[in-house]
C-alpha cells in the first residue's frame, strides 16, 4: 500500500476514492471538513474524532463514518495507519449511510477490499473489474454494524461545559450531584434536561465517556488494571465486562488481536 494525498480527490468523478496515510502518535488535525463523506478505517492505532455534537473513538480495525461537510477534528493515538474511503454524497445517500458521525464495525471482507482499493487509481474504469471492486466496497461499508463508541454533547451551554470537564478528566466517580452543581441546576432539572439533550441518562453517558478514554489508553499499551483503576471501576473484571459488552471481547484479547 502506498500513502497518498487526499487533496486532489475531492472532485474526482468517481463514487469512491481510497487513500492510505500514516500518522505519528499524538498528531492532531484541527477542525476541517470534506466535500465527500469520509469512511476512516484505523488499520492500526486509535483515532479520536471531535465535533460540536460529541466525541467518538475508533479502536484498531474499526472505522468511523463522517458525513460530507461535517466540521470535525481528529487526534491520533498511534502510530496510526488510516485507510480513508471518500464517498460522493449521492453514493452515500444511495447506500443509506447515516447523516451523523458513527463508529462502525469492519468485516474481514471489507478490510481486504480496503487494502486492495488503496492501489486502485482514482480514475478507475467504472465498468471494469476495479469499478466492480469499488462498488462492492461501497456496498460492504453500507452493511456495517454501528458501535456505541461516542459521547453525545448537549447543546445547552451549561450542560456542555460540565460534560467537557468530565471528558477532560473521565471517571465513574463524577456524580449527578457534582454535575448538577457545575451546571448550576437542581438535581431534578439536570437529570431531566440531560436526557432531553443527549437521549441517554447521565449514568449511561458517563460510562460511555469512560469507555472512550479507556480505548485510547489501552490502544497506547497501558495495562487493563491501571486503566480500570484510574477510571473508577470497582475492579478490572467489572471494566472488562463493560468493554466486552460493547466490543465483543475482553480488552486484553481485543488489543492483542488488533496488534497481530
Amino acid at each position: 500500500m502506498h500513502p497518498t494525498d487526499i487533496d486532489p480527490y475531492e472532485n474526482t468523478p468517481r463514487d469512491a476514492v481510497v487513500t492510505a496515510t500514516h500518522y505519528q502518535d499524538g498528531q492532531h488535525f484541527g477542525e476541517h471538513r470534506h466535500r465527500r463523506g469520509q469512511f476512516a478505517y484505523a488499520a492500526s492505532g486509535v483515532i479520536s474524532v471531535f465535533t460540536e455534537q460529541g466525541n467518538w473513538v475508533v479502536p484498531p480495525q474499526r472505522a468511523i463514518w463522517v458525513p460530507a461537510d461535517v466540521p470535525h477534528a481528529m487526534q491520533m493515538s498511534g502510530p496510526v495507519l488510516m485507510l480513508n474511503t471518500y464517498v460522493r454524497v449521492r453514493a452515500a445517500n444511495r447506500l443509506g449511510l447515516p447523516g451523523q458521525c458513527q463508529v462502525l464495525e469492519v468485516s474481514e471482507l471489507l478490510r481486504q477490499l480496503l487494502i486492495r482499493a488503496v492501489d486502485i487509481p482514482p480514475r478507475y474504469a467504472p465498468q471494469g473489474i476495479q469499478g466492480q471492486l469499488m462498488n462492492l466496497l461501497l456496498h460492504e461499508i453500507g452493511a456495517m454494524v454501528a458501535l456505541p463508541l461516542n459521547a453525545p454533547l448537549p447543546a445547552e451551554p451549561r450542560l456542555m461545559k460540565a460534560c467537557r470537564a468530565l471528558l477532560e478528566q473521565p471517571s465513574l466517580e463524577w456524580t449527578i450531584d457534582e454535575m448538577a452543581r457545575r451546571a448550576g441546576m437542581s438535581r431534578r432539572t439536570f437529570t431531566r434536561l440531560f436526557r432531553q439533550q443527549t437521549g441517554v441518562s447521565f449514568v449511561q453517558w458517563r460510562q460511555q465517556a469512560c469507555l472512550l478514554a479507556a480505548v485510547v489508553r489501552l490502544g497506547n499499551g497501558q495495562p487493563v488494571t491501571r486503566v480500570a483503576t484510574d477510571l473508577g471501576y470497582s475492579s478490572p473484571s467489572a471494566f472488562s465486562g463493560v468493554f466486552r459488552k460493547v466490543l465483543g471481547q475482553a480488552p486484553s484479547r481485543y488489543f492483542a488481536q488488533a496488534r497481530d
